[in-house]
């Protein structure tokens, strides 16, 4: 069996003492907080945090679809601003898993018995992750994955890896800590502790899970077949499931969106596709390029 590609360094002094006040900061106040600024329409304000955004994290304009930021109507329209058709070619192998976003290698690998890898000696499990549910994340067990995490500069619509038929949509209440690198190292199981949406889908690859994690400051998780999943944040599991008119979305296009950044988690069952071997934590990836095969 293949090894996963990972770093294993030890948590750091300054990662923990970053982490520490995480938890115990309200996390979805501050979340639905930040949802109110993000969506404010006051013309100062919004081109003034724009231009912050654009300046600290160097995001590049010239790909967006309209460049001019007074054209926004609010900062979150900037934040999931389109881009141009030919910024993002979707890959022209026929057998090919396109990257379902702009955005870094967190991990990829296998899911060993189970068990997900997340940073420096730290993993969660299938069935954690898709809302505990042994059924769901059977097909999973010893299956592959990648983690990308999406930077405030990266594009913060994704899309398709592979042509697929939605088979069911969990939502799944949990904390908002950051996904940074630093809180990624530090917090035990945190993309199966942090709210969520998982999406199964049937491909030519057989199963596959998008799991759109959320994150402090991500103030809304939307898909294209739903619209706004969260917020409103239930304190229980709610699952969609689809049967008749189940919608079928091609390979590059759109499923959902963040509002500000956060993380997306691919799996896939045993045996069933394999990815680039040049791909490793920390590799940059862009949308619809590339990432692996189907066996």
């Amino acid at each position: 069996m293949a090894k996963c590609r990972i770093h294993r360094n030890n948590m750091n002094v300054k990662e923990a003492l970053t982490t520490l006040p995480q938890y115990i900061l309200p996390h979805h106040p501050l979340s639905r907080l930040m949802g109110v600024f993000t969506e404010s329409q006051n013309r100062l304000w919004k081109n003034f945090f724009i231009r912050r955004i654009i300046h600290h994290y160097g995001v590049n304009m010239d790909e967006a679809l309209q460049p001019d930021i007074d054209a926004y109507a609010c900062f979150n329209d900037f934040f999931t601003r389109e881009l141009k058709p030919e910024a993002r070619p979707l890959t022209a192998q026929s057998d090919a898993i396109a990257s379902p976003a702009d955005g870094t290698i967190s991990q990829i690998g296998d899911i060993e018995q189970g068990q997900i890898f997340q940073a420096k000696g730290k993993s969660y499990s299938a069935s954690d992750l898709l809302g505990g549910d042994a059924a769901r994340a059977a097909p999973f067990v010893d299956g592959k994955f990648t983690t990308i995490y999406l930077s405030p500069r990266d594009y913060h619509r994704l899309h398709m890896p592979l042509t697929g038929t939605l088979r069911e949509m969990v939502h799944i209440p949990g904390h908002l800590f950051s996904v940074n690198p630093a809180t990624v190292n530090s917090v035990p199981g945190l993309f199966a502790r942090n709210e969520r949406v998982a999406c199964i889908f049937d491909t030519e690859a057989g199963p596959m899970a998008l799991v759109l994690v959320g994150a402090i400051f991500v103030a809304s998780i939307a898909t294209v077949w739903h619209g706004t999943v969260t917020p409103p944040t239930s304190k229980s599991i709610q699952t969609w499931r689809y049967q008749d008119d189940a919608p079928l979305l091609q390979r590059g296009e759109e499923m959902g969106r963040f509002l500000m950044g956060s993380t997306i988690i691919v799996l896939f069952a045993r045996d069933k596709i394999t990815w680039d071997a040049e791909l490793n934590a920390g590799s940059q990836v862009q949308l619809r390029q590339k990432i692996g095969s189907i066996r």
